[in-house]
């Protein structure tokens, strides 16, 4: 907006105009949205803040009288904050960590799979129980990087989720089947990271 020779009563009543013919355009495009329903929703990218971003999504379905279950397919039992948080509330949170830690930890295939398998199994049976509002596939995008379960199953069931349900998956490298039938995907872009200036996990920030 060029503002050279105006004075500051003109800039104020060009900017009020401009700002109401925002909100008349916001507004009807508002007025077209009257869709309300269960969402799957992938959070993805190299990035970090993906689980972070999940945990959020629980902390506020929580804060409105939602019930999630959080299905952990890599992680253990790590004591979070989130978890220390979520955990006060074990009539609306359930976190159940299935994983037995990232691959390069565990260093045996089979034993990845079979936990992948059960977490799986348990997330199933959580996303056809009416109880839950919210199911949170925390990592699963891991495990089918490693195609330690079948994809066909997987996208199958997502596609034929109750219409009621939000479902969200996070972690790097989403499949494509996975991102096709998302309703929003957001891709976390690593721009820098304080890992690469020596700094360790730290309390707060990764935990």
């Amino acid at each position: 907006m060029k503002t050279e020779g105006m004075t500051e009563e003109e800039i104020n009543q060009r900017h009020a105009e401009k700002m109401a013919k925002k909100k008349a355009a916001r507004d009807k495009m508002i007025a077209t949205k009257d869709k309300e329903g269960g969402l799957l929703m992938v959070h993805t990218g190299k990035g970090k803040g993906k689980t972070t971003a999940a945990m959020g999504l629980a902390a506020r379905a929580v804060g409105n009288g939602k019930r999630v279950c959080i299905v952990q397919f890599v992680k253990g039992v790590w004591n979070t904050g989130e978890r220390v948080v979520l955990e006060k509330f074990p009539e609306l949170c359930v976190m159940k960590a299935m994983g037995e830690g990232f691959t390069w930890d565990t260093q045996d295939r089979e034993r990845d799979i079979a936990a992948a398998q059960a977490a799986w199994a348990y997330a199933k049976e959580v996303m056809a129980d009416p109880s839950f509002d919210m199911v949170i596939l925390d990592e699963l995008n891991i495990v089918m990087r490693y195609d330690y379960l079948d994809l066909n199953d997987i996208i199958e069931t997502l596609k034929n989720k109750r219409d009621d349900l939000h479902v969200v998956v996070t972690g790097r490298n989403a499949k494509e089947e996975l991102i096709e039938i998302a309703d929003l995907v957001t891709e976390m872009t690593q721009v820098k990271h304080h890992f690469r200036a020596g700094y360790k996990a730290q309390i707060a920030i990764e935990f």
